[in-house]
């Protein structure tokens, strides 16, 4: 009961980057059991907006945690929280912003549009021969921050930039289907490494007059185990008891 009431907390509250490193390294040896492997999930992912013309994939850093639940037959399920996760694009064109100095600043510039979530994905996950690895299954996410950061170069060669607020402009939930293959080092017992594909479903903007615009994300990966190595010695050290107890 105690480590359920611990893990919701985890999913409810970790919402910045430090303190979600700072609880995976203090907790990972108790959240670490023989069943369940817990860790940091992050990497690269390039977001793109399907259905967004005039637009281009952009590279974004992403960092999470997750939980991979054993089950029969080489089976897990895998979830967590992406608590860093910025979808979006880039090379947009910029539009009028309603002031005629900044209009005429970022004309011939650019927008990059940022869609900030909390994603959480729901994968059954099988291990393959050679330490290699499938998933598959759904990834809900939460917008919590949406921006459009527009730039220029000024005649003094420098970045002009300014950030506008769109949030309103987005439904706050996304939901998608998500595939991967991965490999696992250390003859399949150190860190993932993988490649996810997010193709969403949902259509995000709140004003589709025009078109329907949705989220996609080419991601690689690297899941790092917190405490697995400790766990799996408590477990053989319990196993030794218990077959001393036996004899």
């Amino acid at each position: 009961m105690k480590k359920t009431i611990l893990l919701a907390c985890l999913l409810l509250f970790s919402c910045s980057i430090n303190g979600q490193v700072l609880i995976s390294l203090l907790l990972g040896d108790k959240l670490n059991t023989g069943k369940i492997e817990f860790g940091l999930d992050g990497g690269v992912n390039f977001a793109s907006l399907r259905g967004l013309d005039d637009s281009n994939a952009s590279a974004r850093f992403n960092l999470g945690f997750y939980f991979d639940i054993k089950m029969k037959n080489d089976w897990m399920l895998h979830t967590g929280v992406i608590v860093k996760s910025t979808m979006g694009a880039a090379d947009l064109k910029p539009y009028l912003l309603n002031d005629p100095e900044l209009d005429s600043e970022f004309a011939n510039g650019e927008v990059k549009r940022n869609l900030e979530y909390f994603n959480v994905p729901l994968m059954m996950k099988k291990k393959l021969p050679k330490s290699f690895y499938a998933e598959g299954g759904f990834q809900l996410g939460l917008l919590y921050k949406a921006t459009d950061e527009f730039t220029a170069e000024v005649k003094d060669k420098k970045d002009l930039k300014y950030k506008l607020s769109i949030k309103d402009n987005y439904h706050p939930l996304d939901a998608g289907l998500i595939v991967g293959l991965g490999y696992r080092l250390m003859g399949g017992n150190g860190m993932n490494l993988g490649l996810r594909y997010y193709y969403g479903l949902v259509d995000i903007e709140i004003d589709d007059r025009n078109s329907s615009v949705f989220n996609q994300s080419l991601y690689i990966t690297a899941g790092i185990p917190i405490g697995a190595g400790k766990a799996k010695e408590k477990q053989k050290q319990e196993k030794q008891s218990e077959n001393k107890t036996t004899e």
